[in-house]
């Protein structure tokens, strides 16, 4: 299958693609690399500086433009010596070896495929609502950079996450504008012979069609596929039209064509990778197309190809609660999968619906895709150290009788793409420190460079940042309050309001109850007094969004809306709507300190303050997600005790009480505190700490290397072995867990004896294992950690069988006497050489 896309996108269509030079301009618009390599911006604001100052927008900018305009400019030598520059400079980035080809050049890894329901790569292509996508598209940028082999897999939304307006009442109202993908940076796939790619996808009683798009995204492609095609019918076509809007049938049909869908397009395309990343569950039915797939080729069935292609399939869980997982009716299930189950599987309803449950037999309980990803993987991570714990404890049902410590979740926190969210002028200082190329590798000597800078040009840096910030507040609720009708007065005096020499907070975020955001408005009296203080005057900048559905969060917007409208409270905050992408660059570039108070431990990741980093902004937090890890006392503030507490309003008000003693005693005093030349010296100090130890740490670059070297290499290794040879592994594999069903539950212990002697306890146990290979178990000496200490678990040596007793064995193990022999406890775990448990079996039997 050829990919002939370009030269067929509608920009062609419109404007003088014969003109020498156009498709240099058409080339760059196409390559998402814009959004993070700012080298083109120049070329943009000379063909209209207005719109692209509004919407980032290449591919608007040249369908908007006119004829003339794009001729004139053309017809300019020095301009298109730099459209030549420029494209030249993006070809030889992309032809050259990067650091997965410096560092892995022998890989066994050709292809990862990132599935994801959202992917946030710019403005100009509005298919995303928040953190998920902000992840994925952010990795897929950091894939680019370091030449890591991933392709991106995702839906085109005609109409995508809702663009939020604020009425006159101060409610939320949701707009869903129309994603016309002739002004979107993507292009149609094609086959070789011209023909579209469309992709037909079997539901009950009728297909639906999908098309197919490419985005470039540097050396990355990202996929997209949209139902919006004349072939299906009008209900049909509006499965792709929102992200996360309609029912829950809808999104199961959503989910189906994601994961389906989205495997199958691959195949289309003659891409076969080693690795599927599912990032959240929506896309965990890739994990039984894949199996089909495999199915198909090599004649095996279901159980075969799952253990022989699972290993391959890596799940990204972001969810802190049980409640955030897709859960669907089984009967949803079987309308829509039953006869895929029959008849592509070769397995029954009820099997296919134990993928998705707790207990397989409990017919009332609805499919969790989640535990579908769980249950189709050979690994699962959790976004941040403290969610991955919180994932252990979301999961021990699946995995009765083991310790939490054992629940086979891991992590790799999140990071920012930091080059697509530094300001102009912080590429610029960290170039001058870091050199240009600082992102394309590992970043070991960054925090060592950053430090040479000096605490003026730190200053400067930050004074010129705020007084940005402050521009882009005044022009863009001036805007926004003349789209609302607000009066002319209003209108004027929002050109005029905030003080670039004032500190600024900001705090910005979707709007639900769990991310407390109105956790600054416990006492409206005293935050009052903290911003309006002539003195040290504090200025205050909130944005964010709740779900159309969410009515508590949409009540928290209004409440805050209400509160900034009060005649002395204008001066001091500004709610802007239609929190974006563009607005979040804008914001995490300029304001002093990101404040962010989620209930502990909701909040999975975060990656909103990570954003201000690289910009010298200081963060303010909750002890929960990235911060739990990242937060020391040179670097920013803390908010919590690092506990758990729930939804406890006593410890809201104990919380908000710390945060304006944060703000009196510490923040507010830091910044203003000025040395003779005007500088705040402890604040540039805290400011160096964070950018220097946090910015390299908290990368997507340093996120993408991690899952490259901890998953995707060690998963494309061991699925081509399991693989080879139609799956032979993978049959043995499925044979094991045949002997196990039938044989494990006539395991048990026998007699334990236990001698103490030399500083060791020597414990010998007896196991009946009936005629159960000995190969297809482990029996362990297990004890829990002391003191939040690592458990021991330590493999006993099978020494003899007991003389007539056939298939009763003696088994030994040797410890340390510091802890008493009661402590330690023998079991049975079933083992099989390179299968991880107990993520592909969780049987285990304890002896105590």
């Amino acid at each position: 299958m050829n990919e002939q896309t370009g030269l067929r996108h509608p920009v062609y269509g419109l404007l003088p693609a014969e003109v020498e030079g156009f498709d240099s301009l058409a080339e760059l618009a196409l390559d998402m690399r814009w959004s993070w390599n700012h080298a083109a911006d120049e070329v943009w604001r000379k063909l209209d500086p207005v719109l692209w100052d509004l919407s980032h927008h290449p591919c608007d900018i040249l369908q908007t433009v006119s004829r003339e305009k794009i001729l004139s400019v053309l017809a300019d030598p020095a301009f298109r010596e730099k459209i030549d520059a420029l494209v030249r400079s993006k070809r030889q980035a992309l032809e050259a070896p990067g650091w997965f080809q410096q560092e892995h050049p022998d890989s066994p890894l050709t292809s990862v495929a990132y599935f994801s329901m959202e992917f946030m790569l710019s403005e100009a292509l509005p298919i995303y609502s928040g953190g998920l996508g902000n992840v994925a598209g952010d990795q897929l940028k950091a894939a680019s950079d370091l030449g890591v082999p991933v392709v991106g897999v995702g839906l085109l939304y005609q109409q995508g996450y809702f663009r939020q307006v604020i009425d006159q009442a101060g409610a939320q109202q949701a707009l869903y504008p129309y994603n016309d993908p002739g002004q979107l940076p993507i292009t149609p796939l094609r086959q070789a012979n011209g023909e579209w790619l469309r992709l037909e996808i079997a539901l009950p009683a009728y297909s639906v069609w999908l098309r197919t798009w490419q985005v470039q995204v540097g050396r990355v492609k990202l996929y997209l596929m949209d139902s919006n095609d004349a072939a299906n019918f009008p209900a049909h076509r509006g499965i792709t039209s929102e992200l996360y809007g309609g029912g829950s049938e809808l999104r199961l049909k959503q989910e189906l064509l994601l994961g389906i869908g989205g495997w199958r397009l691959l195949g289309a395309l003659g891409i076969r990778p080693e690795v599927c990343h599912l990032n959240e569950g929506h896309a965990a039915f890739a994990v039984l197309e894949r199996a089909r797939t495999f199915m198909q080729e090599t004649a095996q069935p279901f159980e075969v190809a799952l253990a022989a292609t699972r290993v391959g399939n890596l799940f990204t869980t972001h969810t802190a609660v049980p409640a955030g997982f897709d859960c669907f009716a089984p009967a949803l299930i079987e309308q829509y999968l039953g006869a895929y189950a029959e008849k592509k599987l070769g397995i029954t309803l009820h099997d296919l619906l134990a993928m998705g449950r707790q207990n397989p037999n409990d017919s009332s309980e609805s499919f969790n895709m989640a535990y579908l990803a769980v249950r189709g993987s050979g690994a699962v991570n959790g976004v941040s150290r403290l969610h991955g714990e919180v994932s252990r404890h979301i999961f021990l049902p699946l995995f009765p009788h083991w310790p939490q410590n054992e629940i086979p979740v891991g992590h790799v926190t999140n990071g920012v793409h930091m080059p697509t969210w530094d300001s102009a002028s912080a590429d610029d200082l960290w170039t001058r420190a870091c050199g240009k190329d600082r992102w394309l590798g590992t970043t070991e000597t960054m925090e060592r460079d950053i430090r040479s800078v000096s605490d003026a040009t730190f200053w400067q840096f930050r004074i010129a940042a705020s007084k940005s910030l402050v521009e882009y507040t005044r022009a863009r609720l001036s805007r926004q309050l003349a789209a609302s009708g607000a009066s002319a007065e209003e209108v004027d005096a929002a050109k005029h309001l905030f003080d670039p020499n004032a500190l600024t907070l900001g705090f910005a975020r979707r709007f639900a109850t769990y991310k407390r955001p109105n956790l600054l408005l416990h006492d409206p009296a005293r935050l009052m007094r903290i911003l309006a203080n002539s003195e040290r005057p504090v200025q205050l900048i909130i944005a964010g969004k709740a779900h159309p559905e969410d009515q508590a969060g949409q009540a928290l917007i209004h409440e805050w809306i209400n509160f900034i409208r009060q005649p002395e409270n204008r001066p001091h905050i500004v709610f802007l709507s239609d929190y974006d992408m563009l607005l979040t660059e804008n914001l995490v570039q300029g304001v002093d300190v990101w404040i962010n108070t989620p209930r502990r431990p909701w909040e999975a990741s975060g990656t909103s303050g990570m954003k201000v980093l690289v910009n010298g902004g200081i963060n303010l937090s909750e002890l929960d997600g990235w911060w739990a890890e990242a937060y020391t006392p040179e670097v920013g503030w803390a908010l919590g005790d690092g506990l758990e507490h729930g939804d406890d309003p006593a410890w809201d008000a104990v919380e908000a009480n710390a945060l304006y003693e944060l703000l009196e005693r510490e923040v507010i005093p830091e910044f203003y505190n000025r040395d003779n030349g005007g500088i705040p010296r402890a604040w540039v100090k805290r400011m160096r700490e964070s950018m220097a130890r946090l910015t390299p740490r908290f990368s997507a670059n340093r996120t993408v290397t991690e899952y490259t070297e901890q998953h995707y290499l060690p998963a494309a290794a061991a699925c081509r072995l399991r693989i080879a040879n139609n799956g032979t592994i993978g049959r043995q594999i499925a044979d094991w867990h045949g002997r196990l069903d039938k044989k494990w539950a006539a395991i048990h212990f026998g007699e334990v004896k236990v001698e103490t002697a030399g500083g060791q306890h020597a414990f010998e146990v007896l196991v009946r294992l009936d005629d159960l290979d000995v190969q297809s178990v482990r029996v362990e000496l297990y004890a829990d950690g002391v003191m939040g200490g690592a458990a021991v678990r330590q493999e006993m040596k099978r020494v003899r069988e007991l003389a007539g007793a056939p298939g009763t064995y003696v088994y030994t193990a040797a410890v340390s006497a510091a802890r008493p022999p009661g402590d330690y406890t023998a079991r049975v775990v079933s083992h099989f050489d390179g299968a991880a448990i107990p993520l592909e079996d969780a049987r285990i039997l304890w002896q105590r």
